[in-house]
């Protein structure tokens, strides 16, 4: 069960390194070409920022899912994920806590994909957190260019 938590405690530290590394990037980037000096988000990119910034979250989540998969592979016993696509696809459903139940780990490794469910839930609220702080920057309210002159 030890190396079960450790394997799990690894594969999370990972999955938040690609949403850290993905997330600073792509702030970066936004910061550096998208964004007036006062860090609101220009006008005419707003929506092309929203909709980058979710493709982009979500491409990580697809990483960090494959990266769940493969370990599914290279740790579960044969037998139990026989094909990458039915890794990838179980990662999916347990990383979104979607958790239909049509394919289950045997006792001995379903604390793992109650591990990267509790992933799942964490990097899911980290986009969504990353989000509403993008459209934050994107929201300009009556009197906001006011308190920026001044």
């Amino acid at each position: 069960m030890l190396i079960l938590i450790f394997t799990a405690f690894l594969l999370i530290a990972v999955t938040i390194i690609i949403h850290g590394y993905g997330t600073m990037t792509w702030l970066r980037y936004l910061m550096a070409r998208k964004t007036l000096a006062d860090g609101q988000i220009r006008p005419a990119n707003v929506l092309r920022v929203l909709i980058s910034t979710a493709i982009v979250l979500i491409t990580l989540h697809i990483i960090e899912i494959f990266v769940w998969a493969l370990a599914y592979l290279l740790v579960v016993p044969d037998g139990e994920l026989q094909t990458l696509e039915s890794a990838f696809y179980f990662s999916a459903v347990t990383f979104t806590t979607l958790g239909y139940g049509d394919i289950t780990l045997s006792s001995d490794w379903r604390l793992l994909s109650g591990l990267q469910a509790i992933d799942g839930i964490l990097l899911i609220g980290w986009t969504t957190a990353f989000l509403f702080a993008v459209l934050q920057r994107a929201w300009i309210h009556p009197g906001d260019n006011k308190k920026s002159q001044k």
